[in-house]
């Protein structure tokens, strides 16, 4: 039986609220709760059923959770609409009017080139200038492409016949790092390398070439001895 989708089509008006809620964090677990771990623990067996458990069960995360309304949503959704109005239409507008076929032109050899051999840089000094040296019982590998999850894991980690994953994220892709948050499809690759690996994946990113995060450092140290 054909499962009946529930998500609303936007059409092209998609990219812009993606980006938008993305880029000021309005969906993230503070503001709406960790909802794929509430579906989880609610299994329901109808849009109904979720939506009425909730609202009775969600909290935001974060130091002072509160409980989520309908009204929480709403105030949210408003924002949103704010950020796009008075912010995110104005740039892009200006951008659209300062782009010219060079900028095309250099962006795809800037991306193609300078940012693959910047990201190739610091990957092998996050992992052979700190992970290796604070870790030299663990053997770190550079993830085989062949893999599925590959695309999201840039190093596999072994401990004995085990192993964790690692993905390294530069600092300048996100100004607070803490503020990142995992996609979906990432989270199910991430599952997927813990059924396969016995090992969870750690999120680095790296400064200058260092480990900015260093709390991950004791968050890795405990994993190792899980494994071990």
């Amino acid at each position: 039986m054909k499962q009946q989708k529930r998500s609303l089509d936007f059409g092209k008006k998609e990219k812009v609220l993606n980006y938008a809620c993305q880029t000021y964090q309005l969906s993230r677990p503070n503001k709406v709760g960790a909802v794929m771990a509430l579906i989880r623990e609610c299994q329901p067996k109808t849009i109904e059923e979720w939506e009425n458990w909730y609202f009775e069960n969600a909290q935001t995360a974060g130091k002072k959770p509160f409980k989520i309304t309908k009204e929480s949503l709403e105030e949210l959704g408003e924002r949103l609409y704010e950020k796009i109005t008075e912010v995110v239409i104005p740039e892009w507008e200006a951008a659209f009017k300062q782009l010219t076929l060079q900028d095309c032109v250099d962006y795809i050899f800037n991306l193609t080139i300078n940012r693959t051999f910047d990201g190739f840089l610091r990957e092998k000094s996050v992992v052979n200038d700190g992970l290796a040296k604070i870790f030299p019982d663990v053997v770190f590998e550079e993830s085989d492409p062949e893999l599925d999850h590959a695309g999201d894991i840039d190093y596999v980690a072994k401990v004995g016949n085990k192993a964790f994953g690692i993905q390294i994220k530069p600092i300048t892709a996100k100004a607070n790092f803490g503020n990142y948050s995992a996609t979906e499809r990432m989270r199910a690759s991430f599952e997927a390398f813990t059924r396969d690996f016995g090992g969870k994946v750690f999120i680095i990113y790296s400064l200058d070439g260092e480990i900015a995060n260093k709390e991950v450092i004791e968050e890795i140290k405990k994993e190792i001895e899980l494994l071990g």
